[in-house]
């Protein structure tokens, strides 16, 4: 019989690595994606709204981003926040569409970036390790009230430390894949 803690702190760590591999998207390592702009909001009319719901953005080619915004009257808007952004990307418009060149990292910018990667990475790594001992803390309190025997508490004990295993294990690989395509030349 599964427990329902263990299921509860699988789903939690399930989605504690999508949230480091969305960080790690919205990195910017050398080449164009879509996902850098994520984090840009556009004031659209008074609202923050995302650059992916005012505009098609396309990569044609490998460092080049282009924004085609579906009302052309919000160009402006969407050059300023890519502008206010911690991007450090200068937009080029022609009136119909921005045109974003991503340069080439520097060393330095890699190494900076190498460091954000490991701190996001730690992070993840904390809230997997919270959530094993919140789960260990209700399955100790469930053999306390006597709802569960020893024997099924270190056998959850150890479920739980495999789940903890393998979702580092998988932040751990994000981080050896981003660092390989950040360092990558």
């Amino acid at each position: 019989m599964a427990n329902p803690h263990l299921t509860e702190a699988e789903k939690n760590m399930q989605k504690t690595v999508e949230v480091v591999r969305k960080e790690f998207a919205s990195l910017r390592a050398g080449r164009a994606t879509p996902a850098l702009l994520d984090k840009v909001m556009v004031n659209y009319y008074g609202t923050p709204t995302p650059v992916n719901q005012l505009a098609t953005v396309s990569v044609p080619e490998a460092r080049l981003l282009v924004i085609q915004p579906w009302d052309k009257s919000v160009l402006p808007e969407i050059e300023r926040a890519i502008l206010k952004s911690d991007l450090g990307i200068t937009p080029s418009s022609d009136g119909s569409v921005i045109r974003l060149a991503i340069p080439q990292l520097t060393q330095e910018r890699r190494a900076e970036l190498v460091k954000v990667i490991k701190k996001k990475a730690e992070e993840g790594r904390v809230a997997i390790r919270n959530i094993r001992r919140d789960v260990n803390d209700a399955v100790k309190q469930q053999q306390k009230n006597g709802e569960i025997s020893e024997d099924e508490l270190r056998r959850h004990q150890d479920e739980i430390q495999k789940l903890t295993d393998k979702y580092i294990k998988e932040i751990d690989q994000l981080v050896s894949n981003k660092e390989q395509e950040i360092m990558q030349i």
